[in-house]
């Protein structure tokens, strides 16, 4: 998609939503101008616009996709939220759960009862319930398991039993599977009777009688064929395949390095269990990409926007409190230095220079890293030579950017030992910097932990606290 043709998709979603808007708000005018009555009923012709306000509000919102009644959901306070949400279509109502975010999600099930919800789950596949069931209330998932006919329950129960970060927790159950047999020509007829293909179907996939995978056939490849050669003369036997415990971050990997749009999930043995398209894997990275943003901010967990204050508070206070210490920390390296500042107020004025320049190269040091666990690029043998990288970067952005900043303190101040404090200062930083934004990460990784988890927040403190105690430190040994 070009940029040029996301930013019309953005802007056409924005035009929806002042519909969808103002349409709200004339409704909620005339229902507040009818309760300001004294009469125990409204007026007719009241009554009569709020039903013409109504229907308006479904009409429009019936045009839309789900995709984007769940963005516009999410642009909206919880009140109107909710009423936008009972005019949406019964039918629609897994789907555009399935695309709201998390927090936004729990708002809207608990508007909602156990009927309503087992008749939204029970217009899913089961991939798309095992999304779902973490949200769901227990007993509601009962009524969905026995609504189910006995095929889609084992497949529901197969893809909650996986891990959220396993290739199986993003398999897709519908697949079109032919034999190796048969011609071409019979495969053909067998997709016509079908009448409509699974989306994001670009092969077809060949198994025996024991349903282990022998192999693709391209939807191209079946087009262009002879219709009286068999599937086994056309089909391509080397295809990437997943096992459904393969971690989730592989299979985007591949998705990304082959261009594919669907990939096969098989056992151990060779059965073919489902497939993976290139929908669940651009979800998937874009979760993760979102969980990660959050985490480097410290935030334990989605938040919806208008969310209560209270929520908002727990969801923030950990990692606040975590920074609220070491800005203390930081604080009481700047008073063991009190009496070199009093000496020289300039001192003062510079020391935020070198902790701000430290904070900025270590998180940009934290960004590679975070991203080259996330793609498998960091191994432990390579963990010495990234160190040394690193080291030397900031060696070289040390001596530039120290040198540069030592030569305007040089003009401001005509002191040349405060330029070359200032210079070497920043060099140590920067070299601190880079050693703590990689460790940081590295030693989370290790210890089962997120990377990325606070990691903002933790090279802050370190090069706050390290800048301040190694500018003042050198101050008080060089020119005081």
């Amino acid at each position: 998609m070009t940029t040029e043709h996301h930013e019309n998709q953005d802007e056409h979603l924005e035009n929806k939503l002042q519909k969808i808007t103002y349409l709200l708000q004339r409704y909620k005018l005339v229902e507040g101008f009818v309760r300001l009555q004294d009469t125990p009923e409204p007026v007719l012709i009241e009554s009569i616009i709020q039903k013409q306000n109504l229907s308006n509000l479904q009409s429009a919102l019936d045009k839309l996709h789900p995709a984007d009644i769940a963005r516009i959901l999410e642009m909206l306070p919880l009140e109107d939220r909710l009423i936008i949400w009972g005019l949406v279509k019964a039918e629609h109502d897994g789907e555009v759960l399935l695309e709201v975010s998390d927090a936004v999600r729990q708002t809207l099930i608990e508007d909602m009862d156990s009927e309503e919800l087992v008749a939204a789950a029970e217009l899913l596949d089961a991939d798309e319930i095992a999304d779902l069931a973490p949200d769901l209330p227990s007993d509601v998932m009962e009524d969905v398991f026995r609504a189910l006919p006995m095929e889609e329950r084992e497949q529901l129960r197969a893809a909650m039993s996986y891990s959220e970060d396993a290739v199986g927790a993003l398999m897709d159950f519908d697949v079109i599977t032919v034999r190796s047999d048969v011609r071409i020509e019979v495969v053909l007829r067998y997709l016509r009777r079908l009448g409509e293909l699974p989306d994001h179907t670009d092969q077809l996939f060949v198994v025996n009688r024991d349903e282990h995978l022998q192999g693709t056939l391209l939807l191209n490849q079946l087009l262009v064929s002879d219709p009286n050669t068999t599937v086994t003369e056309v089909m391509t036997r080397k295809t990437v395949k997943f096992l459904p415990d393969d971690k989730a971050e592989q299979a985007t990997q591949a998705f990304e390095r082959y261009d594919l749009v669907t990939a096969a999930v098989v056992s151990p043995e060779g059965k073919l269990l489902g497939r993976v398209t290139v929908n669940a894997v651009i979800d998937f990275m874009r979760e993760k990409a979102d969980i990660e943003a959050r985490n480097q901010a410290g935030l334990s967990e989605e938040e919806d926007l208008f969310a209560p204050v209270w929520k908002s508070v727990r969801n923030r206070w950990a990692w606040l409190a975590i920074n609220l210490v070491t800005a203390f920390i930081a604080s009481r390296v700047i008073g063991l230095f009190e009496n070199s500042i009093e000496k020289l107020v300039a001192l003062a004025a510079l020391m935020p220079i070198v902790a701000g320049v430290g904070g900025n190269s270590g998180n940009q040091t934290i960004t590679m890293i975070v991203r080259a666990l996330a793609l498998g690029q960091v191994s432990q043998d390579s963990t010495l030579k990234l160190i040394t990288k690193e080291i030397g970067v900031s060696i070289v952005n040390g001596i530039v950017w120290g040198g540069v900043v030592g030569l305007f303190t040089y003009a401001i101040y005509q002191n040349v030992q405060l330029g070359l404090v200032m210079s070497l200062a920043m060099l140590l930083n920067l070299l601190l910097a880079a050693l703590v934004g990689v460790l940081i990460p590295l030693t989370r990784k290790k210890l089962g932990r997120d990377p990325a988890l606070g990691s903002s927040v933790l090279i802050t403190a370190v090069t706050d606290s390290g800048g301040f105690f190694i500018f003042l430190g050198l101050a008080t040994l060089f020119l005081l």
